[in-house]
């Protein structure tokens, strides 16, 4: 697992912003791992664990951030959610100053 404390940090400092860290751990794709059909399922449960019930309970004016690009497809597949890479959210942020 990566850290997100270089995320958390960046995502700190635009203006107004403020920064939750879902305590999941893996997302359960784990590269290319839930890309494999025999992985599928148990990729899905990894995700229901966790992570999606909390992005699930989010309003939709939170935005999701996730720097793995598995990660974010995991995200969209398990929540239908849109998960932002974090310099996206960065940009978007400092185009609004």
């Amino acid at each position: 697992l990566s850290s997100v404390s270089e995320s958390v940090s960046m995502l700190s400092f635009p203006e107004n912003y403020s920064v939750s860290v879902i305590p999941s751990g893996c997302c359960g794709m784990a590269g290319s791992f839930g890309y494999e059909k025999e992985h599928f399922g148990l990729s899905m449960k990894i995700g229901e664990l966790v992570l999606f019930p909390t992005v699930r309970k989010q309003e939709q004016n939170v935005i999701i951030a996730a720097p793995g690009t598995s990660c974010r497809h995991q995200i969209k597949d398990g929540t239908g959610r849109k998960a932002k890479h974090p310099v996206e959210i960065l940009y978007e942020a400092l185009q609004k100053n």
